[in-house]
């Protein structure tokens, strides 16, 4: 459901409660929730990869709530979260290379692709690929500087 679905490439999950929870166990790993008022309506995975450099991944807003502005205004909290907390000055995230119009809303976001691509990881048996050559394209971001009152 949404404009951000990959039914169409992608059959199974993304994710288990045995996998969330040892993303959430790892040091320098948090999950953010995003509410409006009491309903839950985002999520996001951050994790800090060097002294300089976080990581944004399992980013998802509601499919009935995309395009109204919700996910980049988290999106950007999420990056002040991992700035305040961590110190960092870049993001990095990965994107399955064939999404183009993911990485093109992460673009006008202030990513941009490195070059890199890594192998998906259908080794954990949650997915089952669609079509073929599903990979994952990694973007970075360089961060505004932090406000001076986080410290």
């Amino acid at each position: 459901m949404g404009w951000t679905t990959e039914a169409h490439i992608l059959k199974g999950r993304r994710v288990d409660e045995a996998g969330l929870a040892k993303l959430m166990a790892e040091p320098d790993s948090l999950i953010l929730l995003c509410f409006q008022g009491d309903d839950l309506i985002g999520s996001v995975h951050l994790q800090r990869l060097t002294d300089d450099k976080g990581y944004l991944g399992m980013f998802v807003v509601r499919p009935d709530l995309q395009g109204r502005g919700f996910g980049r205004s988290f999106m950007r909290e999420a990056e002040m979260t991992a700035q305040r907390i961590w110190g960092v000055t870049r993001m990095s995230m990965s994107v399955i290379s064939l999404r183009r119009e993911l990485i093109a809303y992460y673009e006008r976001c202030g990513y941009a692709l490195t070059g890199e691509l890594l192998p998906f990881p259908f080794e954990d048996g949650l997915s089952v690929a669609l079509v073929k050559g599903i990979e994952l394209a990694v973007m970075e971001k360089e961060l505004p500087a932090a406000h001076p009152d986080w410290n």
